[in-house]
């Protein structure tokens, strides 16, 4: 069974995209192996993936991985070795899943053009930077783990990479996938209506500057640089007695970029502070968080 979500005839590339006007835009391709693909058709039906795969943007195709098991029950996991519970993942289905795709062999993979990962508790922490890299990618295979886990040698033969989305255990990785692809589609050119919104939220590229210049008007936000996003406001002015804070109403962009970085400093010293270790900081923003008690 194969699902296809977007542009199925496309291969990775570019297109024209229309909607840019003249500008090429080129369609990222996910193709996403797993034993429940019905698992998917919501999540891609909706929001900015729907727009995504619409517009040409995206390509999906989902692959049942029990389409690749050949006996009478279609088996597609086995008792572990050595012992112990639950059920692994055998790999001769995920092998032959990840060759009918026709990427490449792993020591001859183009990783700069495409990819394929395995998404398991086990593996590296999948963040904002490691979802920018990806989507400079034309193709992203996803294998999504089942069961206690998968078969070493899949992983040792067939990934470029092993990606966990979080320090806690999921029942599959079906959910992982998601995110890892609605993570990457959001960066890829054309795919938000207001490019710059990837750029100034939680986790986003370093500043690039107050000054406007030129055409551009005066910003009133700070890029990132590796903090959490400051907190958002919109009408009704008042609610539940709490007023939206006078510096957002006065026109001041100066003040408003000051209020903005200083309250997404308190915000990452209050809920993440180890991300404050690798932040880019200016001597102001060390002199900020030192007064609410930070010892860097």
């Amino acid at each position: 069974m194969r699902c296809s979500y977007g542009a199925d005839a496309r291969s990775a590339g570019a297109f024209p995209g229309e909607r840019a006007g003249r500008v090429l835009l080129r369609t990222m391709r996910f193709d996403l192996i797993t034993i429940f693909p019905e698992f998917f058709t919501s999540i891609l039906g909706h929001g900015v993936l729907r727009r995504a795969i619409a517009g040409g943007l995206v390509g999906v195709e989902i692959h049942d991985l029990r389409g690749f098991a050949h006996d009478r029950h279609r088996t597609v996991d086995d008792r572990p070795f050595g012992g112990g519970e639950g059920m692994v993942l055998k790999p001769e289905p995920l092998a032959e899943a990840v060759e009918s795709l026709g990427v490449g062999g792993k020591q001859g993979r183009d990783t700069r053009r495409e990819q394929v990962i395995l998404l398991s508790a086990q593996g590296a922490r999948f963040t904002q930077a490691a979802a920018r890299e990806l989507a400079g990618l034309e193709r992203l295979v996803l294998l999504c783990g089942r069961y206690e886990g998968v078969d070493e040698r899949v992983n040792e033969l067939l990934c470029d990479r092993e990606l966990s989305v979080g320090d806690y255990v999921l029942s599959g990785g079906e959910l992982a996938a998601a995110i890892v692809v609605d993570a990457t589609a959001r960066l890829l050119p054309g795919v938000l209506g207001n490019e710059a919104s990837s750029e100034f939220e939680s986790f986003g590229p370093a500043d690039l500057g107050a000054g406007g210049g030129g055409d551009r008007p005066p910003v009133s936000t700070h890029g990132s640089g590796g903090l959490l996003d400051y907190p958002h406001y919109t009408r009704p002015a008042e609610f539940g007695g709490l007023a939206v804070p006078a510096v957002l109403t006065e026109g001041d962009h100066a003040a408003i970029r000051r209020w903005r970085r200083e309250r997404a400093l308190e915000k990452t010293w209050r809920n993440r502070p180890d991300l404050l270790a690798g932040a880019e900081l200016s001597a102001g923003d060390r002199e900020f968080l030192r007064g609410l008690g930070w010892k860097g």
